[in-house]
């Protein structure tokens, strides 16, 4: 079944897996749109991995109303698996063939013909830069050549959503930014990526939605800049050059936090478009110029250790608008 991008690719309603005494995941709702990158992030032994191994079918869950690919996990798990691609942590790559017996291994267990396979396997060692390296044992390549390769043989089935458990971890700088090219270049074909990372700064180059677990819940959802405005710290910071205009800004503004050294200004902000065109404008009518006008908001580290510093740690309040408190210095 071919979804399309108005449907879900993923949908869990109170998902729940316990091992023992110990609950993995509590409870959890997810709902992915196709043709979109969902990034599930969480400190080690959150939860992320066994998500994705029971919507995969590769474990069972305790509770849950779970559907993939419109397909129901608890009575068509064959028909998800056929809709779905996995890479895990750890890649499936063979290390004792070559890059293109790898593919054409994945082409048999794809029950594809001889022919098909061998012109998939072409179509997609090109696609992932490894023509030259296709005849070469799997065991003499780079760590992003190995990543590349394990996702060209999830794709042999052409699965409309793939699965990618830490795909970059390891690799050296420019591996992972080829890594997100490439899962941009899924995306922008229609595919669906379901994506858990460590690395928050591929959550929020890459990810539509994100949601955050810890202790076995989702303690937030939505886009990387909503969930940075859950984190209060965003601030607009004033500079001047002369001292005269730097104590009547503070004078005025006696919600700011001085630093006289450096004769700046903060001023708590999420800095949306409003806020600061009140900052701007309240400069203009007190006819004080400030040398310089810098934003500083809270990026996707500051809300992750927000939300997982404490098992029962739930979403900040977003914090207070500037302009309130210049409406209120106004007065």
């Amino acid at each position: 079944m071919t979804t399309t991008t108005h449907e879900l690719a993923i949908e869990a309603t109170g998902l729940r897996k316990a091992y023992g005494d110990k609950t993995v995941l509590d409870g959890i709702d997810l709902a992915v749109p196709a043709g979109t990158v969902f990034s599930l992030l969480g400190p080690n032994g959150a939860g992320k991995t066994t998500a994705v191994q029971i919507l995969s079918t590769l474990v069972s869950a305790d509770a849950g109303t779970l559907r993939v690919g419109g397909h129901d996990l608890a009575t068509d798990p064959q028909a998800v698996r056929a809709a779905i691609g996995v890479t895990g942590q750890f890649s499936a790559v063979d290390n004792l063939i070559t890059g293109e017996e790898n593919m054409l291994l994945m082409a048999d267990l794809n029950h594809l013909s001889r022919r098909e396979g061998r012109r998939v396997s072409a179509e997609l060692l090109e696609r992932f830069d490894l023509v030259e390296a296709a005849q070469k044992p799997a065991s003499t390549y780079s760590g992003g050549m190995r990543r590349r390769l394990d996702i060209a043989m999830t794709l042999v089935g052409s699965p409309r959503i793939i699965f990618l458990d830490e795909p970059t971890t390891g690799l050296d700088p420019r591996s992972r930014h080829n890594m997100w090219n490439i899962i941009r270049g899924l995306v922008a074909g229609g595919v669906t990526v379901f994506l858990t990372t460590q690395y928050l700064d591929e959550a929020d180059q890459l990810a539509d939605s994100i949601a955050v677990l810890n202790g076995g819940k989702l303690v937030a959802q939505g886009t990387a800049h909503e969930l940075k405005r859950l984190v209060p710290g965003g601030h607009v910071r004033l500079r001047f050059t002369g001292p005269r205009a730097y104590e009547n800004a503070a004078s005025a503004l006696r919600e700011a936090t001085r630093d006289d050294e450096s004769l700046s200004l903060q001023i708590p902000s999420g800095g949306s478009q409003r806020e600061l065109r009140a900052i701007l404008d309240w400069l203009d009518s007190a006819e004080i110029e400030a040398d310089e006008l810098t934003v500083h908001t809270p990026d996707l580290d500051d809300v992750f250790f927000a939300l997982t510093s404490h098992p029962t740690t739930g979403p900040a309040t977003v914090p207070a608008p500037a302009a309130a408190a210049l409406k209120e210095n106004q007065r």
